[in-house]
């Protein structure tokens, strides 16, 4: 589970910005709304958290980070040369911030043991990493490092409580690489949980990459079908049925004017491949069954059929799934479906970050208070999030899809008066 993500001097955060998963006061939805865990030394927390804010306000930015950050815990020490610098962008628009670290850190539970895990980094060298872990409920360093500028070498903090060969890991550790990800590929077991967190039970996606492998997949099997049906059916997209098409690889397919070179490339690369093409039914006005490929579907339902697997798929295994623009080619109404979905799906330890343009989430039946955040850009042009319980709301009285609108909270657009022969 999700408890915290904080980041600081990363494009367009100066300072350091955090999102809490950590469930305030009041008990409005916390049947549907509220994970209720028994893991040691951790709050309460919350099955979901929405973002809003105006655009260019920086809220791509916060998953972008959280991308950077699974990113190099995942490959640093397997995808990266000795001395390839590290794709790391800190705040510009301060002289100081741009010649200073990136920091992230990320506070999540795995296997019923509470982590805090961290790390800054230049574009040259990882300058800092920790972790604390919660075995018993009491906090135990596993990870400390930190580089010291002076005398141009690693500090490497007491680390008793991690067994193994520390030594050997530490000496194995490129200055662009982590210590968790190179411990992991030199066997190291007691790491593996904070390690599996990121690779197997964080996912963050974006408006333009939205899989349907997850949901073609369900589509399989025929139980999982069903719920996928089931799924469509309630997000009333006007489908019957959905059937799969497994096809090889055709070298024929390809454009006869595509170079020759290019052609036996892709063809080295994909023969032998099974393709699978995602068929949509529907029934005509004799009652017959006609069939569509998914790509002469509305751009909605394409992008719901992708959210059903996701959505299924999170909710089965307990995952955490940050998904930016959710609201994308969607009617406020199914957004509001997707997310009393997510809610009310099953108890689980799933959760849900997203970030949206549509207000209809904002109400008392969809989204608790301490839900909401609120993204803005303060008079240096640099990303600040307000949590909506720092206004403290009036429960059930005030209209908050209202109050956001007329400008209460922030994080609007400031669209400045102009004459339209002024712009033309």
């Amino acid at each position: 589970m999700l408890i915290e993500f904080s980041v600081e001097n990363f494009l367009s955060f100066r300072e350091q910005v955090s999102l809490s998963m950590v469930k305030g006061h009041g008990n409005e939805l916390v049947s549907s709304n509220a994970i209720d865990h028994n893991v040691p030394s951790t709050p309460s927390l919350l099955r979901s958290a929405a973002i809003f804010g105006p655009n260019a306000a920086g809220k791509s930015n916060y998953f972008k980070a959280m991308r950077f950050m699974r990113s190099l815990v995942l490959k640093s020490a397997t995808e990266m040369q000795s001395g390839e610098s590290l794709s790391v962008t800190p705040f510009l628009l301060d002289e100081d911030s741009a010649s200073n670290p990136s920091v992230f850190e990320m506070h999540f539970t795995n296997d019923n043991v509470r982590y805090q895990y961290g790390f800054s980094v230049t574009s040259d060298q990882v300058t800092e990493e920790w972790l604390l872990a919660y075995p018993k409920g009491r906090p135990q360093r596993w990870i400390e490092r930190r580089f010291d500028n002076e005398n141009e070498e690693y500090i490497w903090g007491n680390m008793d409580k991690l067994g193994g060969k520390k030594h050997l890991w530490q000496a194995a550790t490129r200055p662009n690489a982590l210590f968790l990800s190179t411990a992991i590929q030199l066997n190291n077991q007691q790491l593996q949980p904070v390690f599996q967190w990121f690779s197997k039970k964080f996912h963050v996606l974006d408006v333009g990459h939205m899989n349907r492998s997850y949901s073609a997949k369900l589509c399989e099997q025929e139980e999982t079908k069903n719920k996928v049906m089931k799924f469509l059916r309630a997000a009333d997209v006007g489908i019957d049925g959905v059937e799969l098409e497994k096809e090889e690889f055709d070298i024929s397919l390809l454009p006869d004017d595509m170079p020759e070179q290019l052609k036996n490339q892709i063809e080295k690369d994909l023969k032998g491949e099974i393709f699978v093409n995602v068929k949509t039914t529907h029934v005509n006005n004799k009652n017959n069954k006609v069939v569509f490929d998914l790509d002469d579907e509305s751009d909605g339902t394409q992008r719901i059929f992708a959210l059903s697997g996701l959505w299924l798929d999170t909710l089965e295994h307990d995952y955490v799934l940050a998904v930016d623009e959710l609201h994308h080619h969607l009617h406020p109404l199914i957004l509001r479906f997707l997310v009393n979905f997510f809610h009310k799906y099953k108890a689980g330890n799933s959760q849900l970050v997203f970030t949206t343009h549509v207000t209809s989430v904002l109400d008392t039946d969809t989204l608790r208070r301490d839900q909401i955040w609120f993204c803005e850009k303060n008079e240096s042009q640099a990303t600040e999030f307000i949590p909506l319980a720092d206004f403290r709301p009036r429960k059930k009285v005030e209209n908050l899809e209202k109050w956001y609108l007329s400008g209460r909270y922030g994080a609007l657009p400031y669209l400045g008066e102009f004459k339209v022969d002024q712009v033309l």
